[in-house]
């Protein structure tokens, strides 16, 4: 046991050390990362390292000491062989639109930009597969199956301008993800870069694989803390023909929770089912045009959305869910009868995040639990917040169970935000987890959600995955100080 301790002592003595002498870039190393990919893609200006120093994680901040634009999978691996060699810390990031500070370059060093992987190398019609690089726009990539008749479903709300990359890094979500699945489920193949610089592929292009641990599946949602990923091959589905959008109203905002389940169990599988508090598309309302009236005695809605290629079936669908809803105190029901009028409900749905930013300074959670536990859930984060003393716009995928927890700052003094917040933080995560539900459906853990790890996990769990790290990352220069929480 004594050994066993002064092991432990060690090895911490020695993840400590790395953190504490990650190598300042020199003059030596730019001209090194010059040489490499020209110096038209190296920028060490005061005005790239701002730009790339934040994402859209609340109000955080750190700077880079330099941005490489790496467009070939072997410069990625020069890349990283040297840094490895001279313990620089290489943080990698896409277009920055992560809620979890997982591409904040916190140790500084090189932040690895992979806007110029952005080729669709493949669409494979007959396999239905495509092979992508991880700089491609969610949306661009969706677009271009479609002209196929095929269908790529994770859809977050950034979709216009997060990259499939960081979608994987985080195994990203969204609406879809309710009937569809999750990044994960569409992910066959991996082409990595290690942090010595190897390059290799993770798995297979085929659909069922037995051969050896599922290195690809382990890549997915680990942040950027394992590898580089440089080439990803999806599998697609066929593009359903017909959807069709309803937006119901409740006068109980635990009464809409309540509902979602009873739509599952009626044996209705909605393409969506969206959450939003009344307050939250008041808040749209306020940040934009959109002129949608809604009656006073309104506390939510839902958003949902059915779909397939028989549109007399998906009608039936509609009617059986008007008939449920009756059951859950909801208010007349509206159907969208056009394109326009759909997309107008889901641009309300997917501004609901922006809008709230715009309100106040805010912490956003992402909570996720079993469907049935979400009036529990909702109920509980009203009690805590009144408990300390703050307001919380929640809206989110209630149809998977994932209530993304928007805790408002409004007038509360800056002392208090900072001595409560981290408190009321992880009373949400332990309720959230004593419904067995986890700290986050899609957003990742990143940076500021690490300290709250020791909740969902036990030390052993947490010791594994940290080997897990090790052994892919021994100097720990790939996303440092990311999702564990520092001992």
């Amino acid at each position: 046991m004594y050994l066993y301790k002064v092991a432990n002592l060690l090895k911490f003595t020695k993840e400590l050390f790395r953190y504490m002498n990650y190598k300042k870039i020199n003059q030596k190393d730019l001209s090194y990362f010059i040489d490499l990919l020209g110096e038209k893609f190296v920028f060490s200006d005061e005005d790239n390292l701002i730009k790339y120093s934040h994402d859209e994680t609340e109000d955080l901040e750190f700077l880079p000491e330099v941005v490489l634009k790496p467009i070939r999978n072997i410069e990625v691996s020069n890349i990283l062989k040297y840094c490895n060699k001279e313990l620089i810390p290489v943080t990698v990031c896409g277009a920055r639109t992560g809620l979890s500070g997982g591409a904040l370059a916190v140790c500084g060093g090189v932040s690895l930009s992979m806007e110029r992987f952005n080729s669709i190398i493949e669409i494979d019609e007959r396999n239905l597969q495509a092979i992508v690089e991880p700089g491609v726009i969610n949306e661009v990539f969706q677009n271009a199956v479609k002209e196929k008749k095929l269908f790529y479903p994770p859809d977050p709300a950034s979709k216009g301008s997060c990259l499939l990359g960081g979608n994987l890094a985080e195994n990203a979500g969204g609406p879809k993800a309710l009937k569809y699945g999750v990044t994960k489920d569409y992910v066959l193949n991996l082409e990595i870069v290690t942090a010595d610089g190897e390059i290799f592929w993770t798995g297979a292009h085929v659909l069922k694989n037995a051969t050896g641990y599922n290195l690809t599946q382990l890549l997915i949602g680990s942040e950027g803390t394992l590898a580089v990923i440089t080439k990803i091959v999806f599998r697609l589905i066929p593009l359903p023909s017909k959807d069709i959008t309803m937006l119901i109203p409740f006068y109980s905002s635990e009464k809409a929770c309540e509902a979602v389940s009873a739509v599952f169990r009626n044996g209705i599988t909605p393409s969506a089912l969206e959450f939003m508090e009344r307050e939250a598309i008041d808040w749209v309302l306020e940040y934009t045009d959109m002129n949608i009236e809604i009656p006073k005695d309104v506390k939510a809605h839902l958003l949902l959305e059915v779909d397939g290629n028989n549109i007399d079936l998906l009608y039936k669908d509609c009617e059986r869910i008007s008939v449920l809803m009756k059951d859950f105190q909801c208010g007349e029901i509206l159907i969208a009868d056009t394109q326009s009028e759909k997309n107008k409900l889901w641009k309300m749905r997917r501004l609901v995040a922006e809008s709230v930013k715009s309100n106040s300074i805010y912490k956003e959670e992402d909570t996720v639990v079993p469907r049935a536990e979400l009036p529990k859930l909702l109920n509980g984060v009203k009690k805590i917040g009144h408990k300390y003393g703050f307001k919380s716009i929640c809206y989110g995928h209630a149809g998977d169970g994932n209530l993304h927890v928007n805790i408002i700052k409004e007038n509360m003094s800056n002392q208090k935000w900072k001595e409560t917040l981290p408190k009321a933080i992880r009373e949400i995560f332990q309720l959230t987890v004593s419904l067995k539900g986890t700290l986050s459906g899609e957003h990742g853990i990143g940076f500021v959600q690490k300290e709250y790890m020791d909740i969902p996990f036990c030390k052993k769990a947490l010791s594994l995955q940290k080997e897990i790290k090790n052994i892919f990352d021994p100097n720990t220069i790939l996303n440092p100080k990311k999702i564990f929480p520092e001992d």
